[in-house]
């Protein structure tokens, strides 16, 4: 039988700052409206847990602001998110890295895939 390899913890370790196209109104279909704008938030909170490969994730004010904007029921269809994996700093962290989740703005979804930002 063959050795499955531990992709993740190499993964994991290293920093890195990726860019993303979150289609919202596939995750949001077929829900209450008056639960949308808070499940856009998880929404996005379960993709950068997803595609960065940790569980401590936190959202930026702009990108919380920009799915509120159009109010709890009207989410925008898409959204141009930064996902950055980081160092946790503080000594009583659960983890060694935490995906903090920015606003990227755009004047047009098409054309534009994921993209790996060099700091």
């Amino acid at each position: 039988m063959v050795k499955k390899t531990d992709k993740k913890g190499a993964r994991v370790n290293d920093i890195i700052t990726r860019e993303y196209t979150i289609n919202l109104h596939k995750r949001l279909i077929g829900g209450t409206f008056r639960k949308r704008a808070p499940r856009a938030i998880t929404a996005v909170r379960n993709f950068a847990q997803k595609t960065m490969g940790t569980s401590d994730v936190r959202v930026d004010q702009k990108l919380n602001k920009f799915l509120w904007s159009k109010g709890v029921k009207n989410v925008p269809y898409r959204v141009r998110v930064r996902l950055s994996r980081k160092r946790n700093d503080d000594e009583d962290a659960k983890e060694k890295l935490f995906t903090l989740c920015t606003l990227v703005e755009v004047d047009t979804f098409k054309g534009v895939g994921t993209v790996i930002v060099q700091d």
